[in-house]
């Protein structure tokens, strides 16, 4: 990486920027007077920017830095789990946002203790948090460290600043100032990976034939390998996984469920997701592509041979832009990290309302809610912000085992305990209850005999177990365990009464409603006619 070179405009630049996110937070500020305009906006924000804003939460400097080291290094192989979404979401997404809207009043998870009782809420809000921090410091470390690498700037001081940002914006504009930050962001992702891709292809000898041939020809394209293998990434091990993430992320994530509620109407909000979808997954490839494109410049030209895959985007960003380009790259770079930050706390300050406090102390007034909201918000980001630093300390390698660590233990199951709420009536709480106990063992087990610690020749397994360790890859963990929920979820329900149900719970009510719904309109649409046919007779 060269010495630092930003220059003054490059930093007034992204000062701007820095300063356009806490106008947003300001803008927004006098309209935060209820916990329903500060968590849900009460259906003032408009279908395409709810779509905007699920763009934006979805995409942080993980896709800014992580998806070109990942194109630069390996094939496109990572990206079937993104172009799983929509395959999947577009089937399911119709009953998805009217099941939400109506049977929920803001936290996703309600949802589940309505289906399956106290311990399925508890237990997958639960999860929801532990996810989250993991996720925000993460994305803290990841933008640090590139930021520091690139403009010399201690990483703490990066990281308590954008902190310090995301709690403002979200403490003063609540949702209706993240959504409409995420739009401005949105514009500047567009606007910058364009820029990057098309200064890539023009400085590549032979341009775009050229990319496409040498990355071909290296094993930079495609999804392979394709084998039927669970033991290695693979491209099935991929899609089983994307299907899982994709329901898991849009079915029962409350960044995103809570994008749901904004809405004016279903319609509203269904039109947002399929904005949201369309747009995340060409972001997700232009970035994938950028690292495909690099690793062929990067055939022409010298590169530091100490130079490591996640550091060679910031490389080429600093030693081939122009003073002032440079400065609006990292500005969306920073910017996107904030977009995701801010989504990320404030859905755990609704969860945290919701799921937790509410359920302490009910029947208290709204204002006592609102002023909670915002010192949880507060206290999330100060402990996003200590994970962060935290991981700064850990290293790249204790940052990765931290993030799988928590998503193997705490988010196995979820997507099982939805499935069986949607779509099995017979499917009861103490069924459930069981299988998510079972689930918990079987993650510990699986995690613990399949990850090893210690550096070298010296790693040794958490837990050898010999013959009986977990010898499947990683990304089938999570996948085994929605499976055991669904199995011994309906399995041990037999074994209780089937419960008693409202049918607005279950997608076959949603089918049954829908059905009646659509003979009311008919009838009413003949009834219509009939008179007009009628009048005209006069």
């Amino acid at each position: 990486m060269p010495n630092p070179t930003l220059s003054v405009l490059d930093y007034l630049i992204i000062g701007t920027v820095l300063f356009i996110n806490l106008y947003f937070g300001l803008r927004y500020a006098r309209k935060q007077q209820t916990t329903e305009l500060y968590f849900a906006a009460k259906g003032r924000v408009p279908a395409w920017a709810i779509g905007m804003s699920l763009l934006a939460t979805l995409i942080s400097s993980v896709t800014f830095l992580g998806y070109p080291s990942e194109g630069y290094s390996s094939n496109w192989i990572l990206l079937v789990q993104g172009l799983m979404v929509p395959i999947v979401l577009l089937g399911t997404i119709w009953f998805i946002v009217p099941l939400y809207r109506k049977v929920i009043g803001l936290s996703t998870y309600e949802y589940f203790e309505k289906r399956f009782g106290r311990f399925a809420r508890y237990y997958s809000s639960i999860a929801f948090v532990l996810r989250q921090f993991s996720s925000m410091g993460t994305v803290f470390f990841l933008l640090a460290v590139a930021l520091t690498n690139m403009t010399g700037v201690e990483t703490f001081y990066i990281i308590v600043v954008v902190g310090a940002i995301i709690i403002t914006v979200n403490l003063l504009g609540g949702i209706e100032a993240v959504i409409w930050l995420d739009v401005f962001q949105g514009f500047m992702l567009f606007a910058s990976g364009i820029l990057c891709v098309t200064v890539i292809i023009f400085s590549v000898k032979g341009g775009l034939p050229e990319i496409l041939d040498i990355a071909s020809v290296n094993g930079r394209t495609g999804f392979g390998p394709y084998d039927l293998d669970f033991t290695k990434l693979t491209f099935i091990v991929m899609v089983i996984n994307g299907a899982f993430y994709a329901i898991q992320k849009y079915g029962t994530d409350q960044t995103v469920v809570q994008r749901y509620l904004t809405a004016k109407t279903d319609k509203a909000a269904i039109k947002a997701s399929i904005l949201g979808i369309s747009l995340t997954v060409p972001v997700w490839a232009l970035f994938m592509f950028i690292g495909t494109a690099l690793f062929v410049y990067y055939k022409q030209q010298p590169l530091p041979p100490t130079l490591r895959p996640d550091a060679v985007f910031p490389y080429f960003i600093m030693t081939r832009f122009p003073t002032g380009v440079v400065g609006f790259i990292l500005a969306a770079m920073i910017s996107a990290a904030i977009c995701s930050l801010s989504a990320d706390l404030n859905s755990l300050a609704a969860v945290g309302l919701e799921d937790f406090y509410k359920k302490a102390r009910p029947a208290r007034t709204d204002k006592e809610y609102l002023t909670v909201s915002k010192l949880i918000v507060v206290f999330s980001g100060v402990i996003a912000i200590l994970i962060g630093a935290i991981y700064l300390q850990a290293g790249n390698e204790g940052v990765l085992g931290i993030v799988f660590t928590l998503y193997a233990i705490f988010s196995g199951g979820i997507v099982g305990i939805f499935l069986l709420g949607i779509f099995s009536a017979r499917a009861n709480k103490e069924g459930v209850n069981i299988a998510i106990v079972i689930c918990i063992l079987f993650t510990a087990y699986a995690f613990l005999t399949s990850t090893k610690i210690g550096y070298g020749d010296n790693k040794k397994l958490l837990l050898d177990m010999g013959a009986y360790n977990f010898t499947h890859h990683k990304l089938m963990l999570g996948v085994y365990s929605h499976l055991i929920v669904i199995g011994v979820g309906y399995i041990a329900s037999l074994f209780f009464p089937k419960p008693v149900l409202d049918t607005n719970l279950l997608y076959s009510g949603w089918r049954n409603a829908s059905r009646s719904s659509a003979k009311e309109e008919t009838s009413t649409s003949r009834k219509f006619e009939a008179m007009g046919k009628l009048q005209g007779k006069v």
